[in-house]
């Protein structure tokens, strides 16, 4: 196990997984909000809500269990890394089309003179954090597949010096 994985692998999750609980706490606070004074400014701005809900439930759910796993070192069938990458690309593209698509049913711009506490702001707030949840499963895919090639590339350099040595 290298240096690279060790260190940031679990790191990484465990931020995926903090900022997903986060966002799954303010999505469903707004959700239940909404349905108890319906108050929604408009049904693509609920469903988008809800998507958020599903999409903050969905990382929480395999963030921590890869962390589980990673911890775990039993060797689960889904706990390799081509599982690991394609999970990541698939939250990245959850993430990055439910944020575009909040950015522009979000009614309020850019909240100035609103309160501190303004449902403005705590809609502002859910657009920032998927962005941000993003911009971390991007992350983490590209710093697991730079480290697979950085592995491949020590194996060969590796198998190449000992077959020179036996000669």
């Amino acid at each position: 196990m290298s240096l690279v994985e060790v260190q940031y692998h679990p790191l990484l999750f465990s931020t995926m997984a903090l900022l997903a609980m986060t966002e799954l706490g303010l999505t469903a606070y707004l959700i239940n909000a909404g349905n108890e004074h319906n108050s929604f400014p408009s049904e693509k701005y609920q469903a988008l809500l809800i998507t958020y809900c599903f999409a903050a439930s969905w990382t929480t759910l395999f963030s921590a269990t890869y962390i589980i796993w990673f911890f775990d070192k039993s060797g689960h069938l889904l706990a390799n890394i081509a599982s690991s990458v394609a999970w990541l690309l698939a939250s990245a593209i959850l993430w990055g089309a439910t944020s575009g698509l909040m950015h522009f049913a979000r009614p309020g711009g850019n909240c100035a003179r609103q309160p501190t506490l303004s449902i403005c702001r705590q809609m502002l707030a859910v657009e920032a954090l998927g962005w941000t949840e993003c911009g971390v499963i991007f992350l983490t895919a590209f710093a697991t597949c730079f480290w697979m090639y950085a592995s491949r590339r020590m194996t060969k350099q590796v198998a190449g010096e000992s077959a020179t040595r036996l000669v």
